[in-house]
């Protein structure tokens, strides 16, 4: 079955219509398969009297022989009405883009066409800074860019045909409600299956169509294929790729940051390095966290960018990376995921998780690590979230709650410029004096 989810991206594409009216193309980026194309096409019918979507990953080579032209836009436009067989109304239609990074001449054309203001505009693509997709042209400023992600807990709950229980879980946060510890475990165990299956529409469509999350592994497998063989092509030499399925074996250390040298050794040189971490991150496929040297609020002015952590961003292909080592992930091992019974220590699913969820809630990454005054002790605080004038700590716990001296430490430390507290946990929302436990799920409202 072809599944269209509804998405929460939609209703920025409305409002970028609405106000820019044409004075601007849309760049939509994102990782690849998550959903890019298939949002803009429905944005398209539903939005346009026409549309004509031109994929730059299989383009007809008449539609190459057109783009040389691109200059002459009545001929351009000709041609592609031509091509796609697409009439083309003023001001009523919109020409779409795809994977734009394959094209950097019709990228750098958007200034032009824009100005022609006849059509509206949809770029989409992965990879858009990487030198070789940006080289020998100028990026267009006429651009409005939205950042799309994989499918968050509400959205995954709308493919399911759920809309009440996130809307129900907002309105408890709000007046941090107890949900009581019963409803609060079947909660935990359907957020345990998003955490599985991922936010990747895919993947999603897999476990409707199937319900077995065997299947719904060998389509992740799929998705990490195709990214291991995107980080190949950007460096033929593998050591991306090395990095990119070394982060649930390096969260899994606790170490307060990644480090390539475990996994590369000490022969690349900075800017070498600093070329796989761009690429990386300009994959979207990972989320960086980098250390707050100065936890104040100002804090990207007080970041070590070559000290961080990385997550991916979605967790669900992160939980089939971390069992990489077998060929397909056993529905006893989800199966033991879901119900929380599994022995390894899976704290470091949740951090991602969580991770997750604040970027797709906006908020950029950073922690906080320091050596105790009196010992070795190494005292962490996972994530830092700033709110007007005030930090807030968020500490994540896989199981139990009741010790968290580096999130006392550290609120003591530093109670001047603290307000809200947070830790993150699997059961029911309750106090700790002023500290407010939260189940993971609510993650997404803080």
């Amino acid at each position: 079955m072809n599944h269209v989810f509804k998405r929460k991206i939609y209703e920025k594409m409305l409002h970028w219509k609405h106000t820019k009216d044409g004075a601007t193309a849309l760049l939509i980026k994102g990782a690849r398969r998550i959903g890019k194309s298939t949002i803009v096409e429905q944005f398209a019918k539903n939005e346009y009297k026409s549309y004509i979507l031109v994929d730059f990953a299989d383009a007809p080579a008449a539609l190459w022989e057109a783009v040389k032209n691109i200059s002459d836009r009545n001929n351009f436009f000709v041609q592609l009405q031509f091509i796609y067989g697409v009439k083309l109304f003023e001001r009523q239609s919109v020409i779409i883009f795809d994977e734009v990074q394959k094209c950097p001449q019709a990228r750098e054309a958007i200034k032009y066409l824009v100005k022609d203001h006849r059509y509206d505009y949809i770029e989409t693509g992965s990879l858009l800074s990487i030198r070789k997709n940006t080289q020998n042209i100028v990026i267009p400023s006429e651009e409005t860019r939205i950042t799309m992600y994989p499918m968050d807990y509400e959205e995954f709950r709308w493919a399911l045909g759920d809309e009440v229980i996130v809307a129900m879980l907002r309105e408890a946060f709000a007046k941090r409600r107890s949900l009581g510890d019963e409803l609060t475990r079947k909660l935990m165990r359907d957020f345990r299956l998003y955490m599985l299956v991922g936010g990747m529409p895919q993947a999603v469509a897999t476990y409707i169509d199937s319900n077995n999350l065997s299947d719904v592994d060998a389509t992740k497998r799929e998705i990490i294929e195709l990214y291991l063989d995107d980080f190949l092509k950007i460096d033929p030499s593998g050591k991306t790729s090395k990095l990119f399925s070394s982060i649930p074996a390096q969260l899994n250390k606790n170490a307060s940051r990644y480090k390539p040298t475990s996994v590369l050794g000490r022969s690349e040189t900075v800017s070498v390095m600093d070329e796989m971490l761009r690429g990386l991150e300009d994959s979207l496929t990972v989320n960086f966290a980098h250390h707050a040297d100065n936890p104040t609020v100002g804090l990207p002015m007080h970041s070590d960018y070559n000290k961080y952590k990385m997550y991916l961003s979605d967790t669900g292909l992160f939980v089939t990376l971390a069992f990489w080592d077998k060929d397909i992930t056993d529905n006893v091992i989800y199966g033991k995921l879901l119900s929380d019974k599994l022995s390894a220590d899976l704290g470091y699913v949740y951090e991602n998780v969580v991770a997750q969820m604040f970027v797709a809630a906006g908020n950029r990454l950073f922690y906080h690590t320091w050596n105790s005054e009196t010992s070795n002790h190494l005292y962490e605080i996972d994530f830092l979230l700033s709110r007007g004038s005030k930090l807030c700590p968020v500490e994540v716990k896989s199981s139990g709650y009741q010790t968290h001296k580096s999130f006392d430490t550290f609120c003591e430390k530093y109670s001047g410029h603290v307000g809200d507290k947070y830790i993150v946990y699997t059961k029911d929302i309750r106090r700790d004096e002023d500290i407010l436990l939260l189940p993971v799920m609510m993650s997404m409202f803080m």
